[in-house]
């Protein structure tokens, strides 16, 4: 039972995002750019929850993504999943109690997920890679989604460990004593 509720907590954050990003950052842009919640959204999911879950958050959420957004489908959704499987690999090997690791793995996923949608992107659609403009881009991207999980850290950091007892049951020694 806990599990279910906490899916539906994640299901209801994703359509939270999908707000925030489709009605209000459309009109708070840095030279037109927008964050990517997306990114920081499943890169959370990877961190606190599980694979499978991170893994399945992107994908499905990546095609509604595309099916909403996007020329080609299934590219978002195999950059989601890509990060839900960093987001699993920088929880097994990193430290999710500093806020500059967090600021760090969110800079990371963020190029990591740019520079493969922008490759894809441009080998399916074919056009011509304008790399200073490209640049800018994830320079601008990186440094919003950066700020953004500044702003929201208390609140990720709180939801996220919440999550993390769920999926994860860190809290074996509870049951000996």
């Amino acid at each position: 039972m806990r599990k279910t509720s906490k899916v539906i907590l994640l299901m209801v954050l994703y359509l939270v995002v999908f707000f925030l990003q489709a009605n209000v950052f459309q009109n708070f842009t840095i030279a037109g750019i927008m964050p990517n919640l997306f990114v920081i959204y499943i890169l959370f999911i990877g961190l606190f929850a599980n694979v499978t879950m991170s893994v399945l958050f992107g994908v499905i959420g990546g095609l509604i993504v595309d099916l909403a957004y996007s020329k080609t489908i299934g590219i978002t959704a195999l950059m989601m999943c890509v990060i839900g499987y960093l987001g699993a690999y920088f929880d097994r090997n990193f430290s999710k109690e500093n806020k500059i690791t967090i600021i760090l793995m969110v800079a990371i996923s963020t190029i990591i997920f740019e520079i493969g949608y922008y490759g894809i992107n441009s080998v399916v659609l074919g056009f011509d890679t304008e790399m200073l403009y490209f640049a800018k881009i994830l320079a601008i991207e990186v440094l919003y989604n950066v700020l953004l999980t500044i702003l929201f850290y208390p609140f990720i950091q709180k939801v996220g460990y919440g999550i993390d007892r769920t999926f994860k049951k860190t809290n074996i020694l509870t049951r000996y004593f």
